[in-house]
């Protein structure tokens, strides 16, 4: 006598079913991540004291000490420095990210990304949207002090926000190369201390706090490469007035530039150490 075995037959309603990937996943993940990275922020406001205090600073130590001597008047001095001085604070916030991102890498925050059913470069793009809020305090703060101290948008608001708009994207497209020291150095203090001395050039090798037909030919030459010099011209005609076309070309030119080379770069790196 034999025995026959059915084999059990699953039914439509327990069959195992794929989900199907939802569109946009990446974008979703990283806005959602770049939330969190915002609220981390909001809750630990000390984090924000140098963009808040340091552009404050700089402007009341050059305007009040170098003001009498370089222009002969503290009021028409505030209106050459304060645009430089924008751009100078949201380049160098841009810094941070990557100083950021080094220091969650060592503390495991990826690895413990890497479980959640999100796309794998979210967490490294949703740190660096979250991190616009610094260049918009750091606006912020220094607006409000240029206006306290007498600062005059002299061709109106519309410029002013372009320039504040420009200014801005460009700090998004350079913070990718600070983001790929991030990637790649292992220490938080030597992303900072390569960052800086890549930012000093950068925005004191620059017209900020005298005229550029003042200073000497090799450092004039320098400026006319500096795409951080023809951010704060530009920014200068945007709110005080004067050439805007040709240093906005430079500056969104450089920005796509540095956004192309450094962005993959960073992903790649962020995917391998990670």
């Amino acid at each position: 006598m034999t025995t026959t075995t059915l084999s059990p037959v699953q039914s439509p309603k327990t069959a195992p079913t794929r989900s199907q990937p939802r569109p946009f996943g990446l974008v979703r993940h990283s806005l959602a991540l770049a939330r969190r990275s915002l609220i981390k922020t909001i809750r630990t406001p000390e984090q924000l004291l140098d963009v808040t205090l340091q552009p404050i600073i700089f402007v009341v130590l050059f305007v009040f000490l170098l003001g009498g001597a370089i222009a002969g008047d503290t009021h028409q001095y505030l209106q050459f420095l304060l645009p430089a001085i924008l751009v100078q604070t949201v380049v160098f916030a841009s810094v941070a990210t990557g100083v950021s991102l080094n220091t969650d890498l060592k503390k495991g925050v990826f690895d413990r990304f890497r479980s959640l059913p999100i796309g794998r470069s979210a967490p490294l793009i949703g740190s660096v949207l979250g991190d616009l809020i610094r260049y918009v305090v750091a606006t912020l703060s220094l607006t409000i002090c240029g206006l306290v101290l007498g600062f005059e948008l002299v061709n109106g608001i519309v410029p002013a926000l372009a320039a504040v708009v420009m200014t801005i994207g460009f700090a998004f497209c350079l913070s990718w190369a600070f983001v790929l020291l991030g990637m790649v150095l292992r220490e938080p203090g030597a992303v900072q201390g390569v960052a800086f001395l890549t930012m000093f050039p950068l925005t004191f090798g620059t017209g900020m706090m005298a005229p550029v037909d003042t200073l000497p030919g090799w450092l004039q030459s320098w400026v006319q490469v500096n795409p951080v010099a023809h951010a704060m011209e530009a920014a200068r005609g945007l709110m005080i007035g004067g050439p805007v076309a040709g240093h906005v070309v430079w500056v969104v030119a450089w920005g796509l530039g540095l956004l192309a080379v450094f962005a993959p770069l960073a992903v790649r790196a962020y995917r391998r150490r990670t």
